[in-house]
């Protein structure tokens, strides 16, 4: 499983990918695997503010609920609307379409403590054994 290099990970499989001065957030294919189907999801509204490494919403599928953890802080500008009717997009497509939610951060550096495609392939790896 390979993970885009255009973006930063967390160890609780949240991407977070710059997108023209705002932070585009998301949870990896990794994630949504190991939820199976996706039937709804609980995201903040604009205007909110999430704290990095804080929930910032929920995801819940067929088999559990998972809070979902904000890679950066900061105010959210933009929510993924259709997800609410068709939350099966965050397991069709995670990193584009599946987006959850766009932040402006508050702090850009946050980003780059983040892991890279690399560094989160091994974190992966090691979640499996």
């Amino acid at each position: 499983m390979g993970f885009p290099s255009d973006r930063r990970y967390t160890n609780s499989h949240e991407w977070a990918r710059p997108d023209g001065g705002k932070v585009l957030v998301g949870i990896t294919a990794y994630a949504q695997e190991s939820l199976g189907d996706v039937v709804y999801v609980e995201l903040p509204k604009v205007g909110d503010t999430v704290t990095k490494g804080q929930t910032f919403g929920v995801v819940e599928s067929t088999k559990a609920v998972s809070e979902l953890f904000a890679p950066v802080s900061g105010e959210v500008v933009e929510v993924n609307a259709p997800l609410s009717d068709a939350p099966e997009t965050v397991n069709q497509d995670p990193y584009e379409k599946g987006w959850l939610i766009k932040v402006s951060p508050s702090n850009a550096a946050e980003l780059e403590t983040l892991f890279t495609a690399d560094q989160y392939q091994r974190v992966v790896a090691e979640s499996a054994h």
